[in-house]
Order: structure tokens, then sequence, then C-alpha cells
């Protein structure tokens, strides 16, 4: 606890100048309100029973210096309601940094867990809910003690026993309040996964908007929204109910000590134990004295708010990378695209089976491989784990005979390139997608790339050529004029490896014919990975591996593989006869 509570004031820290200018004038602002009853007081008590001539002198100057301490207390509230927020702004931008840079070190073993929805609900809603904390919390404390306190000492010099007839309902106003801040605790934190929970279908259905209405099943989609909506509803509606408890209930308390005051300051009126001004000044304080209690008690909902978000917060910025760079990681030159797989053995965190069993293989710089299988087999996820996507759970694979665990990340992921069958194209312009694969390239090696991936022909046929505007995951292309701008983003880039995950396998046949010619020549002079589903694109392989289960079952050339009739043998003949049929 002490570690998290010094993990959340360090984010004052760049702001140390802010924050102390805040404070301040919250507590000058404070100072004026307790001041300004006490003129009040002064006047009614003592300068109204002067000369003529000096009271309306003595109010006057009085007059225009209250005037002149609301003006100063009008600043102060504007500086705190002003600048205390872009404080907080500020600091929220620190934090939603931190948790993006976060989340872009985190390995795909963590988003195969994940909820999109859910994890953008920790950069948006808890992060405003935390700034909120950090902006408000301090400055409510000051102001609320100063008030309390000088308001206490007040009251007390004005009448004790008024002063104790307020203090008497104070312990259960505080008591009150704390039931039903803890209610509102608990409601506050279903609210915050409930509302995830929605981001996250909202997210995914209208990601999916597409197949939603090919398969017209916006009824259910809408039914499991509705559902999704409902328990959200719910769990305001346990939220409403604490939250109007409390607030109702403070407020008939805050009744019952005026009346409270006014029935005893009668009495005490009648008895001539006090001046009717003495009890006028002293409901004057009974605001000043009660708004600091529940400001106090507000700002433990605030503070179950804030803190509720900081742990979630905390809770993604405490899962440490499973992938990350050695203490003696370097970076590679020159490198040539030897690769070798020793003994490698991998499976998936969640589950015991192995998905690659000591696997053995060593491929050649500039080799054109391909890996054909079963679906299962472990194809897309051997190629993943050369990215370190994944880690190896034993054996290695190296690289020019390096341990690529002791290679930087940056520097292994930018000599690999990845062409996959599910393309992600960004919103945005053709040319910014391009650009992508290497950002500092200029417009002419743009067009170049394109060139190579034969996609220049199609770009220039829209009227704004490569400043298209593609859409969101580049919804106003076809599937291969997609794939032909993830080409020409790995042709941009120029890495001496390569990896087709299926690249060809969702496309027609003209697309294909394309795409495989852009593929192939993207491939030349380069160490390539294919991961094949149709078996007729990689009959020029320089080396077929046979996935199953159980490990590599067969390697060789097309015409190797055929002649001994085993696995590839059997794929391929039921491959060519579905095409006949």
């Amino acid at each position: 606890m002490e570690h998290r509570w010094k993990k959340l004031l360090s984010y004052y820290k760049p702001f140390k100048k802010w924050l102390f200018a805040d404070l301040f004038f919250a507590i000058l602002g404070a100072a004026i309100t307790l001041v300004l009853p006490l003129i009040v007081r002064y006047i009614t008590t003592s300068v109204v029973y002067m000369q003529s001539k000096e009271s309306i002198q003595i109010i006057i100057k009085l007059s225009i210096a209250m005037f002149g301490l609301v003006l100063v207390e009008a600043f102060c509230n504007f500086f705190i309601a002003y600048y205390g927020h872009i404080m907080g702004a500020k600091i929220e931008f620190n934090m939603r940094n931190e948790i993006f840079s976060h989340y872009q070190k985190l390995s795909f073993t963590f988003y195969d867990n994940q909820k999109v929805g859910q994890l953008m609900s920790r950069v948006t809603n808890d992060l405003f809910e935390i700034s909120e904390l950090l902006h408000h919390g301090p400055e409510d404390v000051i102001i609320s003690i100063i008030k309390f306190v000088g308001s206490f000492i007040i009251l007390i010099s004005i009448n004790e026993e008024l002063t104790l007839v307020a203090f008497a309902f104070l312990p259960l106003m505080i008591i009150y309040a704390f039931y039903f801040n803890r209610k509102m605790k608990n409601a506050f934190k279903e609210n915050r996964a409930k509302i995830a929970d929605i981001n996250s279908q909202i997210e995914d259905n209208l990601s999916g908007i597409r197949v939603v209405k090919s398969f017209a099943n916006e009824d259910i989609e809408l039914e499991k929204f509705h559902e999704g909506n409902n328990r959200f509803v719910s769990s305001k509606k346990r939220s409403y109910f604490y939250m109007g408890g409390y607030h109702s209930g403070l407020g008939a308390l805050t009744t019952m000590i005026t009346i409270g005051v006014i029935s005893i300051g009668a009495l005490l009126i009648s008895k001539k134990t006090i001046e009717v001004t003495d009890l006028i000044t002293f409901l004057l304080y009974i605001n000043n004295f009660t708004e600091p209690v529940k400001k106090l008690i507000n700002f433990t909902e605030q503070f179950q708010n804030g803190w509720s978000g900081y742990e979630r917060f905390l809770e993604i910025m405490d899962i440490q990378p499973d992938i990350k760079d050695a203490k003696d990681a370097i970076n590679m030159k020159d490198v040539k695209g030897n690769i070798e797989f020793e003994n490698v053995t991998f499976r998936y965190e969640e589950s015991n089976e192995e998905v690659l069993n000591q696997i053995n293989l060593k491929v050649k710089e500039g080799e054109y491989i391909a890996l054909v299988g079963s679906s299962g087999a472990g194809k897309t996820t051997l190629c993943s784990l050369i990215p370190r996507f994944y880690d190896v759970t034993g054996g290695k694979i190296q690289i020019d005979g390096t341990d690529i665990r002791r290679i930087k990340l940056k520097n292994l992921r930018d000599n690999i390139g990845i062409v996959q069958q599910d393309v992600y194209l960004f919103a945005g312009t053709i040319m910014d997608n391009i650009r992508y694969g290497k950002p500092s390239a200029t417009d002419k090696e743009i067009v170049m790339a394109a060139k190579n991936a034969n996609a220049h022909d199609f770009i220039m046929s829209f009227p704004n050529g490569y400043d298209t505007d593609i859409g969101q995951r580049g919804i106003k292309l076809s599937g291969g004029q997609k794939q032909r701008l993830s080409i020409a983003r790995v042709f941009l880039k120029n890495p001496p490896i390569l990896i087709f995950d299926e690249a060809t396998s969702a496309l027609d046949n003209e697309s294909e014919r394309v795409v495989q010619e852009s593929l192939e020549k993207l491939a030349k002079n380069r160490t390539t990975f294919v991961i094949a589903h149709r078996l007729s694109t990689i009959r020029n392989a320089q080396k077929i591996i046979v996935l199953t289960e159980n490990g590599i079952e067969e390697k060789g050339t097309h015409e190797e593989l055929l002649a001994k009739r085993g696995i590839y043998e059997g794929l391929y003949n039921m491959q060519f006869k579905s095409r006949i049929q």
C-alpha cells in the first residue's frame, strides 16, 4: 500500500509549483470566507452603535474592504478551478502516456486474454477519475480543514452551548456518511466493470458490423447489448440509491443542526444570555461549519472513485512484460538471415499441452521455406517465435549464430518483415499506411515500394492517388488491394527475413496471382518462411516442412515429398481433387 501511495504522489512531482500555488489560493480563499462574517458581526455589534458620521465612514470602508475580499476570493476560486484543472489534465496526460507506452511493451500472451473495450476504459474513464482525485483532493481537504477548525474556534468564542448543539449532530453525520460511502464504493466499482464490458461489446460489434449485417443478426446483437446495458443500469440504480440516501440524509442532518441552533438560540436570547446579532453570526457560520464536513465526506466518495480507477490502472502497470530485452542484449548488424531452431518446445501459458515439441531446423540465408500441415499443427506459432511474439518454453532459436533472446527486440523485429492473411491497415491515406513500414521514407521510396508490390497502378486509379483515404481498417479497398499495400510496407522496410502467413488464402484467383507475383519478387534473396494454405503456391520452395502435432514429420522439395508418398502427398492430392471437382 505504501508503494502505491508513493507512486500516486509521484505524479505531482513535475507540477510542484502548480500544486503549491493551487493550495496557497485554496487557503487564502478559505480564510476570506471565515473573515467576512466576522466583519459583518463587527458592523452589527459595534459600528452601528457609534456616532452617525463615524459609523457611516467605517461602514463605507468595511464595505469596500468586503468587496475587495470578495474579488480576491473570486480570483482564488478561478485559479483553483482553471489552473487546478489544467494540472489535473497534465497529470492525466502523463499517466495516459505511461499506460499507453506500457501497452506497447506487453506481449501477445497478454492481449490474447484481454478485451479491447476494457483496456480502453482504463485509458479513458479510469484516468479521468484519478486526475479528478489528484486535482480536487488536496485543495478540498485543505479548504475543509481550515473552514472547519476556523469555524469551530469562532463558534465556540461566540457561544459554547450553541457550539455543543451543532457538534452533537457531528458523530451521527460521520457514521451515516461513512456507511453510505462504503456502499457507494462497491457500487461505483461495479459500475466501472459494467461500462468496461459495454465498451468492449460496442467495439466488438462495430469492428464486425459487416459480419453482423451479412447474417442479418442485428436483433441478436441488440438483445445482447440490451442485456449488458440493463446490467449497467441495474448497477447504476444501486449506486444512485446509496447516493440519494447519502445526500438526502446529510441534507436533513444539516437542516436539523440549523433548527437546533435556532431553537436553543431563541431560548438563550429570551434569557438574555446572547444577543440576536450573535445568533445571526452563528447562523452565518453554520454553513462554514457543515460544508467542510460534507466536503470531506464527498471527498471520500471522490477518493473511492479515484482510488478504484488507480487500482485498475496499477493492475495493468504491475503486469511485467514477459518478453523484454536482456540486460546484455545487443544490436545485430548486417543480418544475413541464417536461422536455426534447436530443440524448440512451446506451449501457451494457459495450456499444459505442447504446441511444438523438440523442433530442430536449419535455414540458410536467402532460403525459401514453406510450412504445411493441418490446422493447429503449429505453423503460425513456429513463425511467431522468430520475432519473439512469444518466447520458447524450451530450446532456442538463433539468427546468424546469436540466440534471439540476446538481441534487442526492436533490432530483431526491424530485421523481420511479416505479411499476414488478416491485413490491418490504419485509418488514413495510402501514403501513410505504406510509410508505416519505414517512417523516415521519402515519397519516392514509397512509390517504388508500391510499384514492386504491384500496387502503383490501382493506387493511381483513385482520384487522389496516394492521398486517398482508405477508411477504418482499409474498408474502402478490396482484399487484394489491402494485401498489396501490406506487401509494399514490407518492401519499404526491406528486411533480410520474411514471414508470409497464408498471405493469399483469402483471395480470389486473379488477386492471388498478382499478390503471389509480388510475394515472390519480395522474397528474392531473403530468408523466407511461407505458411501455405494452397500447396500449388509453394511448388518452387527450396524446402517444404510438413508439421504435425508430433513435430516435423517430413521435409524436402515438392518433388521429393511427392515421391515419399507420405503426408504431403495426401494433402496435395486432397487439394488437387477438390479443385477438379
